[in-house]
């Protein structure tokens, strides 16, 4: 399949390398404002409109920011059938329901790749096959430690620092995936968030708790100021865990997968196989596979737009509980 990417920012070249070694699909066309993100042999265009016009490919990739999502979206749908969209999607929850009746009746999945994470994805797999028996509690402690000072995120994603909602909107929302993977759909949230670091505008720091009728609970605990003990602190971005009956399964700042059996105090390693290469484990190339089969075989995948509305709706529930300092039912 011919595949047009827009945007060749700091992740949009991870996206750039995926598609260019995906074996079933051929980049075709490159969108960048800036002439100098140009691939030999890869048309380079300015505006996507004129791009999708001239090429007509037959998937375009956004990996542009969420100020960009529901314009471009609107505009390529008509011409596209096969759309793919960086998380977060839009800037909002009320842009994100646009986007989906702009939209019509092309297909848009979102780009949520940290549930394809190796570790988070074997994790996973474990958990439904039982590795924790009933599983009673999952948690997630995120630090990454690139969060303090008045140069926080310049260098990789400077946008950031503009971005009112950050934490949730940003970064916690591939957690909130991922225990919807885990857990499905919680009945309630609670959240408190904190800004620690004045040099930006959002929130940069909180904890979340997702609970369950049935007595689970969710919870991430995030700071950014922070980190952990990782070699690359930005590849598992902290630490995992999930609470069982008869067990505990954890996952380390080195993508390392231990489980230990109830009663024990002994871990052990669980051995899976993944690639240390670009960022996650080549996490954006092994979503862009999946998104690549999903158009050509029609199957639905887990972050079609219209399903990862779930986790905008989970956000806005943290904001608001965050803000009357209530649990929010949803």
């Amino acid at each position: 399949m011919r595949v047009a990417l827009i945007g060749a920012g700091y992740f949009g070249q991870f996206h750039i390398d995926a598609w260019q070694r995906m074996e079933g699909a051929e980049m075709v066309a490159l969108v960048d404002q800036d002439p100098s993100k140009a691939i030999e042999g890869v048309p380079h265009f300015i505006d996507a409109v004129e791009m999708a016009a001239a090429i007509k490919p037959d998937i375009i990739d956004i990996a542009s920011p969420p100020t960009t999502h529901l314009g471009l979206i609107t505009a390529l749908a008509p011409v596209c059938k096969n759309l793919i969209c960086q998380k977060p999607f839009c800037r909002d929850l009320e842009e994100a329901e646009q986007a989906l009746v702009a939209a019509g009746d092309a297909r848009v999945i979102i780009h949520e790749n940290i549930r394809n994470q190796p570790w988070y994805a074997e994790a996973v797999r474990l958990v439904k096959n039982g590795a924790v028996g009933v599983p009673f509690q999952i948690s997630f402690r995120m630090r990454p430690g690139d969060g303090q000072g008045p140069d926080a995120y310049l260098a990789r994603q400077p946008y950031f620092q503009q971005m009112s909602r950050f934490l949730v909107h940003e970064t916690a929302i591939h957690w909130i995936d991922l225990f919807r993977a885990v857990f499905g759909e919680p009945d309630g949230v609670y959240a408190d968030l904190r800004r620690l670091n004045p040099a930006i505008a959002g929130e940069d720091a909180g904890v979340i708790m997702l609970d369950y009728d049935d007595g689970r609970r969710a919870v991430y605990d995030g700071n950014r100021l922070v980190d952990h003990i990782a070699e690359d602190r930005r590849r598992s971005m902290g630490d995992l865990l999930v609470e069982g009956e008869t067990g505990v399964l954890r996952v380390d700042g080195e993508g390392r997968i231990w489980v230990r059996r109830f009663g024990s105090n002994d871990e052990h390693e669980h051995p899976f196989e993944w690639e240390a290469r670009n960022f996650g484990g080549d996490c954006v190339y092994l979503s862009c596979a999946q998104y690549l089969e999903a158009f050509r075989s029609g199957a639905q995948h887990p972050t079609e737009a219209q399903t990862y509305l779930r986790n905008i709706r989970i956000e806005n529930a943290v904001y608001e509980s965050a803000e009357t300092r209530c649990r929010v039912t949803l």
